[in-house]
């Protein structure tokens, strides 16, 4: 077990170090988010862009992981909508807000940390193809039912049309499509520029990992036990066993690419959580929610490599 935490510890550390230097002010918050806009937009898109023209496309692309991630994320969120809605009657945006937090991992800030330091370069693939189910699956449902049940006088369609504006101008998803045709056109990037894209690239994690800890800084979660308990219990122990049983009802894929997508899924839920949150007046308790579960997932990714590491049917290195 120690040399599992010798996996999550040092991602952690990271953490706290964002968090303490926001607490000591060597940093302050806005700067945080400065550093969260460089992430999005500079170091993510740098590393999938490398890994797209690093490797061949078709080593990249797997459908079948597409699909079992993509399957065990929309059957968690569709669950938690049901449950929301249905069982504890709570209004079509808070249901919709919930099964996002439950769905839609934060693939890049720490599941890329995690899954890198696992399972090597294999993660820099995966974490593209997230990125395509959750950029273009899971946010856009969550979304959409938000902005129709706040009753802003948008139809659906509207809503699906502004969405996809929104997607277009997204850098992952940009990113995705111009690391793919020059990966299909078979163009070889400058010297020069691909140094300043390898640059970028490693800069993503440590960076990512910073924002996390200074963003958590401020958070609280009093008074809201039960629902954070739910989302948290949702995120971080029913997506992974979701997206496992999705692997396993598919035809076989590389154990590699299994566990990966499985680490993935155990990282806590995207970074804007928050943000989305307080469009639909749910600020406290999407940052709450935030703030424990990115606390308990060390815990839960610890416990989950060492669960792989015990079984046959993984890949840990």
């Amino acid at each position: 077990m120690l040399d599992i935490f010798g996996i999550t510890l040092p991602i952690f550390l990271l953490i706290g170090v964002g968090y303490l230097a926001v607490r000591l002010r060597i940093i302050d918050k806005p700067q945080v988010r400065g550093l969260g806009v460089f992430v999005i937009h500079c170091a993510l898109p740098a590393l999938i862009v490398r890994a797209l023209v690093s490797r061949p496309l078709d080593e990249t692309f797997n459908l079948y992981y597409l699909l079992a991630y993509g399957l065990g994320s929309l059957v968690v969120f569709i669950g938690a909508l049901f449950i929301a809605r249905r069982r504890r009657h709570k209004p079509l945006d808070a249901s919709a807000l919930y099964a996002l937090g439950m769905s839609a991992s934060n693939s890049g800030f720490i599941g890329y940390p995690v899954a890198a330091l696992v399972v090597g370069s294999p993660a820099v693939a995966a974490m593209a193809l997230n990125f395509l189910i959750e950029n273009l699956l899971i946010i856009p449902a969550a979304l959409t039912l938000a902005e129709v049940s706040s009753q802003r006088g948008s139809s659906a369609r509207v809503v699906l049309i502004r969405t996809a504006r929104q997607l277009l101008k997204n850098p992952i998803i940009l990113a995705i499509l111009a690391g793919t045709s020059l990966a299909l056109s078979g163009l070889s990037l400058p010297t020069p520029v691909f140094r300043a894209i390898d640059m970028l690239a490693m800069a993503a994690a440590p960076t990512a990992l910073f924002v996390i800890g200074g963003t958590l800084y401020g958070l609280k979660a009093r008074g809201m036990a039960g629902d954070v308990t739910q989302i948290a219990i949702g995120k971080l122990i029913v997506h992974p066993l979701a997206v496992l049983l999705a692997f396993l009802a598919l035809p076989p894929i590389d154990p590699v690419l299994m566990t990966t997508g499985i680490l993935f899924a155990c990282a806590p839920m995207i970074s804007v959580y928050p943000i989305f949150g307080q469009r639909y007046g749910l600020g406290e308790i999407t940052a709450a929610t935030l703030m424990v579960t990115t606390l308990a997932a060390f815990l839960t990714i610890s416990l989950a490599i060492w669960l792989l590491q015990a079984s046959s049917l993984f890949v840990v290195s």
